[in-house]
């Protein structure tokens, strides 16, 4: 399905990925903490959203 320069391809493009998304992260972790502050809040009401959904669609069916 895929060849071994491909797999090898993946393997370094992940890795190097990775890597530079930590870099940026701590980076920036003390600006993000300042801009979204309780952006949490965001994420809990998003998931309690959908687990609404699902049940919302087991109660339906």
């Amino acid at each position: 399905m895929f060849s071994s320069g491909q797999w090898t391809f993946v393997v370094f493009f992940v890795i190097a990925f990775v890597i530079l998304m930590i870099f940026s992260y701590r980076k920036d972790k003390a600006v993000n903490k300042k801009h979204y502050k309780g952006s949490i809040w965001i994420l809990v009401g998003f998931i309690t959203f959908v687990i609404f959904l699902f049940f919302l669609k087991g109660w339906l069916n």
